[in-house]
């Protein structure tokens, strides 16, 4: 055991000398390779920095090499850009010189120009100094011959004026009369046949019944007994129907029947519709009433809408906006004088196809403008304004075509007609009004309507009587010769023509007849 541990620490000891020997040669080769490397690094500073300064010493010679050259260079540019201005400086002196040149040139022209004004202003001068010397000794001698002449034909100078325009004014009525005969003959012989032929051919190809309608409706009942189911307890049943309808139920001894009055059709119709409902149920209070009324009404709409289609589909006029066929629908429901506007806008359309197709005119633009005429009727009770401005602010409002547009606001001569299928339109409203018993009206405006024409054609001079005749579609004028002569009357017959025009509304035209008669009487004894 001891042999062991010495052994052991033999052992140990002889690591330990071995590692302390280790390290002393181990430190000392350190030192050595330190040396050596620190030697070498001084060898590669000293071999740096000689190679450095030789670096340095070319990039030395090359600067001075290329600073050499950029001096060439530079001295090259300044020489070239010397010259090109030079050459430059040189140009500009010369257009200078020519410029120069140039306005001395029409300075000289403008001298000569100058002077030859001057020279010219001298001689006219001289004229004018010349021609006022003629014109005093031309007046003098005109003044002088005026002497002679005043006492040669014992009149003076405006007494001659007078007399002179008083000639030429005979004799240009002689003139205009003349021209204006002749031109209406022309007009006539053109004219007149092909007219009649197309508005013949027009109203026979158009046939409408004419109905005329009241302002009041009757409705029958079945008996006496139901006047007073219909009025109610203390009247609340006739109050409710009126209140809701806006029409007056007339009850009056009359038997078994109730007059309804009321001037718009449609709130008529709709309590027509709603009383014969009444009736046919039996049941009448408010509530009943209210509900009947409502079914009225829608009804009526449903029928206004019908009548709309039914005018479109019988026009042959395609392509309307649904609420302009539901306003030509309620025209069913308006009458102008007695007469119907919805057969009557179907009856200008119908007329204007024909007129337009016998003319060579579109005959589709033509009815479309026919039946949309009137179509500012629909609305006249429910906005100001007349029916041909509402009637244009609707085709306005629903995008219809410009020439709709102008036919709706010219056919009444609100505006100058300026197209064919105006013209057009206008002549077949005429038409379809003035046909016989198309049209009524009251006796009032019937008898102010002939006094105006009379008084129309009294307020001329030289009319020593005048008549209307024919209902007012002719007037017969008779005109004291010895103040209208025969080429007058063509003139005043004009004249009286476009003043009624201008101030009266008719329908269709009015004639108008100048009636000179001449008489000389003596007696033999």
């Amino acid at each position: 055991m001891d042999l062991i541990i010495a052994i052991v620490l033999i052992i140990v000891a002889l690591i330990a000398g071995a590692a302390a020997a280790g390290f002393v040669f181990y430190k000392k080769g350190v030192i050595a390779g330190v040396e050596k490397r620190k030697l070498e690094a001084e060898g590669m500073i000293g071999s740096a920095e000689n190679q450095a300064e030789r670096i340095i010493v070319d990039a030395k010679k090359d600067a001075e090499s290329k600073k050499k050259n950029a001096l060439i260079e530079a001295k090259d540019e300044i020489h070239k850009l010397r010259s090109e201005a030079d050459k430059e400086i040189k140009d500009r002196r010369a257009e200078l010189s020519r410029q120069e040149r140039r306005m001395q040139q029409k300075e000289e022209n403008l001298d000569k120009k100058t002077d030859n004004l001057e020279k010219k202003e001298e001689i006219l001068n001289q004229k004018i100094k010349s021609a006022d010397e003629k014109l005093k000794e031309a007046e003098t001698i005109k003044k002088g011959q005026l002497d002679v002449l005043e006492r040669i034909s014992e009149f003076t100078k405006d007494q001659a004026k007078e007399y002179i325009i008083s000639k030429l004014e005979d004799d240009l009525v002689h003139e205009k009369a003349v021209k204006v005969a002749a031109y209406e003959q022309q007009i006539k012989d053109e004219c007149h046949e092909k007219a009649r032929s197309y508005i013949s051919l027009a109203i026979a190809k158009v046939a409408a019944d004419q109905v005329s309608e009241a302002a009041v409706s009757v409705v029958p009942l079945p008996n006496d007994e139901m006047k007073g189911r219909i009025i109610g307890r203390e009247g609340r049943n006739i109050r409710t129907l009126e209140t809701l309808t806006g029409v007056d139920l007339i009850i009056d001894d009359t038997p078994e029947a109730i007059t309804l009055s009321c001037f718009d059709q449609i709130r008529r119709e709709v309590a027509r519709i709603a009383l014969e409902k009444l009736i046919a149920d039996g049941r009448i209070h408010p509530t009943r009433i209210e509900e009947m009324v409502d079914k009225a009404r829608r009804e009526v709409e449903y029928r206004i809408k019908q009548e709309g289609e039914r005018a479109v589909i019988e026009t042959n006029v395609h392509g309307l906006n649904h609420e302009l066929i539901k306003l030509i629908g309620r025209l069913k429901f308006r009458t102008s004088y007695r007469q119907n506007v919805l057969d009557h806008s179907i009856e200008v359309a119908k007329l204007s196809g024909v007129l337009a197709a016998e003319l060579g005119v579109d005959a589709n633009v033509a009815r479309r403008a026919g039946l949309l005429h009137d179509i500012g009727k629909a609305l006249t009770s429910e906005i100001e304004g007349s029916h041909v401005q509402i009637g244009v602010d609707v085709c306005k409002k629903y995008n219809e075509n410009p020439v709709i547009i102008h036919a709706v606001e010219a056919h009444h001569n609100d505006v100058e007609p300026k197209t064919v299928i105006a013209c057009i339109v206008q002549a077949a409203d005429a038409i379809s009004a003035a046909r016989p018993a198309a049209r009524s009206e009251n006796y009032e405006s019937y008898i102010k309507r002939l006094q105006k024409l009379e008084e129309i054609c009294n307020s001329y001079e030289g009319v020593e009587k005048c008549f209307a005749v024919q209902a007012g579609r002719e007037v017969r004028i008779m005109v004291v010769p010895e103040v209208i002569n025969d080429e007058k009357m063509v003139i005043v017959a004009r004249q009286i023509s476009q003043q009624i025009e201008a101030e009266m509304d008719y329908p269709g035209q009015i004639k108008v007849n100048l009636i000179r008669e001449s008489r000389v009487t003596d007696y033999a004894k």
